[in-house]
């Protein structure tokens, strides 16, 4: 069934329509100068991130060449101070020769003879010369006997009864000397403590 009824038209309603469409309208074509306005900063924002991009890229590339020659200076004081330690011991090794070879004189010239005193006295001075050449060199050795206990410097091999009350808790007897390179302990004095 159809309904034959029709709503009365008002006319104020249809002008208000028009007059709300034709707003609409014009905030249309306000909304679009708007966004054509925003386009226009949009595109220096662009350029700014295309900047920010490129000098990331440059920094990025500083970063790493940094890093590579970072790399090469590690190895190359590597390379530097293995080589260093070769011609330390080189040095040491030259200025040990020459009393090596006193040694080999000293062995050839007492092998015939009988005479201990003989013997002693080039062992003595050998001695005295590898001695002076090694505190050249910057090796000190230890003077412990007869002072006081001291962890840093002395290993403790055993204790005895002190032979007199003067000696007691100090250093009796050195069984092995302990030696200084420059101002470092390397190697420690073994003694014997009194009780």
């Amino acid at each position: 069934m159809a309904d034959d009824t029709t709503l009365p038209q008002d006319d104020n309603l249809t002008a208000d329509s028009a007059h709300a469409a034709g707003e609409m309208a014009e905030a249309d074509g306000e909304t679009t100068e708007t966004e054509s306005a925003a386009a226009e900063p949009t595109a220096a924002p662009h350029a700014e991130a295309t900047r920010t991009d490129a000098e990331l890229t440059e920094l990025k590339d500083k970063y790493l060449r940094l890093a590579a020659e970072f790399e090469n200076y590690k190895r190359r004081t590597t390379k530097e101070r293995i080589e260093l330690f070769k011609t330390a011991s080189q040095e040491l090794m030259v200025a040990l020769l020459p009393v090596l070879d006193d040694f080999e004189r000293a062995r050839h010239a007492t092998a015939a003879t009988a005479d201990a005193n003989a013997v002693r006295d080039a062992i003595e001075i050998i001695q005295g010369k590898l001695n002076k050449t090694l505190q050249q060199k910057g090796l000190t050795a230890m003077d412990a006997r007869g002072g006081d206990f001291d962890p840093e410097l002395h290993e403790a091999i055993t204790q005895i009864p002190a032979p007199s009350d003067d000696l007691k808790g100090k250093i009796v007897d050195e069984v092995e000397k302990g030696y200084y390179l420059g101002d470092k302990v390397i190697r420690h004095a073994k003694v014997v403590l009194g009780q």
